[in-house]
């Protein structure tokens, strides 16, 4: 099959002919890359769709508190991204680290993003006295929004591409090397773990009584991350560092294995989520919500 692909790649769609450039702006002494551009996005949009949902009754924290949450949110997502990327992926970076400190270079993991945003929300949240568990639902519903840009600013970067394929809309990324159309597997995971899971929690939030019972939102984002990661591995290529070992086996991927805690926490919280339930004030003096 993958002979036969590479055979008609002129027929396919070739990456370089998409127009795309990591470089979002060049003022010769200074770029702006669109991966930059998605993280600073992604939180901002998050940060403002946050503020709307705490807009809503029986809000788990103030407006005061989601303000400094965005700056212990980014250092958690910054520092946790990156010594993710070196624990789980490229544990040699902690025998250079002028090289760990060049994040520009690329390299994040979004599991070790999750682990520093979890320790920042239980700072902030001991510091202030709030339920870590419901400020965390919050916190979850706006989440996608990076993950979204952030897969999209992986395709523009020509990077984290798929599996050989023959599909129609396969694509040939030239930086493999090889004239082979592959699986376009960001696009994939923009649209599952951002737009779909995006659809699924606004639902919840929005038409659900979901956000009284602790631990439910982000349960159901955590196992919606961890089951969509797991079925796109399938179609991603596994990271050419551990090629000959038993992290290039499908199913068995470090990107596969690290969401297995991810839907059983999940499963957990969201089967446990009634048992948590608040009577939450809706309106100051007004009935409970029971």
């Amino acid at each position: 099959m993958i002979l036969t692909a590479a055979a008609q790649a002129a027929s396919y769609i070739h990456f370089k002919d998409l127009g795309l450039d990591p470089v979002a702006l060049d003022l010769g002494f200074f770029q702006l890359k669109w991966y930059s551009l998605a993280y600073i996005g992604g939180i901002l949009i998050g940060w403002w769709y946050l503020l709307k949902l705490l807009d809503q009754p029986g809000a788990p924290m103030a407006r005061r508190h989601a303000d400094d949450m965005v700056f212990y949110a980014t250092l958690g997502i910054i520092l946790g991204g990156r010594l993710g990327y070196a624990i789980f992926y490229q544990p040699q970076l902690f025998l250079e680290p002028i090289k760990l400190l060049q994040l520009w270079e690329g390299g994040m993991s979004f599991h070790g993003g999750v682990i520093g945003v979890t320790l920042a929300i239980l700072w902030l949240c001991r510091r202030n006295g709030l339920s870590w568990l419901r400020v965390h639902d919050y916190v979850a519903c706006a989440v996608p929004f990076g993950l979204f840009f952030g897969r999209l600013a992986n395709f523009v970067n020509g990077e984290l591409w798929g599996r050989p394929t023959d599909v129609p809309w396969g694509i040939v990324f030239e930086r493999t090397g090889m004239a082979v159309p592959r699986h376009p597997s960001q696009l994939y995971e923009a649209g599952l773990e951002g737009l779909l899971l995006f659809a699924v929690l606004w639902f919840m939030f929005w038409k659900t009584d979901a956000r009284y019972q602790p631990g439910k939102l982000v349960g159901t984002f955590i196992l919606g991350y961890g089951l969509s990661r797991y079925f796109v591995e399938f179609f991603r290529e596994y990271d050419v560092q551990f090629d000959g070992t038993f992290f290039a086996t499908p199913g068995f991927h470090m990107g596969q294995l690290l969401t297995i805690p991810m839907i059983l926490g999940g499963l957990y919280l969201i089967a446990t989520a009634k048992k948590r339930r608040e009577r939450v004030e809706p309106i100051a003096g007004g009935p409970s919500i029971a």
